[in-house]
């Protein structure tokens, strides 16, 4: 989509090569010490050549999203999908930048990336007075944006949604629209 990339190791090189060493992983980590990669990493591309700054991640990578919206002064806009930070992390009532968020309506993981917890967060992005938008897609679940052949297998096997190729599409449509506005730097001519 034409944007600069930069991925920080939250995991200091270590690899969920399963679900199961995966969600040790996501277990350990130091959700603070990930907020302080993103905003070193944030400003390391400021200072190297780009003005503007956006953050975007699914589940955990979604939750960490929206903290560094709270956290982050470099961080000019964030797009999150599926995942609610903690309040004890970030209070996205204090959220300082755009942040735009993707949920689907049958996730059922409670109080993190559910409907309640999208509403949850449209509410306190309300409070905060930022731009936001959040969408909730009918008849998708978790990791709905996850379009690998392994990852829809997993998903039926977990017994989310079947895959929605159409919604997947609007959300990425919807992302590129949102970093459009806030982050991609346009010409004039």
């Amino acid at each position: 989509m034409d944007y600069r990339s930069l991925i920080p190791d939250l995991y200091r090189g270590k690899v969920g090569l399963d679900v199961a060493e995966a969600q040790h992983l996501l277990e350990g980590l130091d959700w603070q010490g990930a907020v302080k990669d993103i905003a070193a990493s944030a400003k390391w591309l400021k200072e190297n050549g780009s003005s503007k700054v956006g953050v975007t991640g699914f589940c955990m990578g979604g939750a960490l999203s929206i903290a560094s919206a709270v956290l982050v002064p470099e961080i000019d806009a964030a797009v999150a999908f599926y995942g609610v930070p903690p309040p004890e992390l970030a209070d996205a009532s204090c959220a300082k930048t755009p942040v735009q968020g993707h949920f689907g309506e049958l996730d059922n993981m409670a109080g993190f990336s559910d409907v309640e917890a999208a509403k949850s967060l449209e509410a306190k992005l309300q409070a905060a007075g930022v731009p936001y938008e959040i969408y909730i897609y009918p008849n998708n679940g978790h990791a709905f944006m996850n379009s690998s052949p392994d990852a829809i297998n997993r998903k039926i096997e977990c017994g989310f949604a079947e895959h929605d190729p159409e919604a997947v599409k609007i959300a990425w449509s919807r992302f590129d629209e949102w970093f459009g506005k806030y982050i991609k730097q346009r010409s004039s001519i």
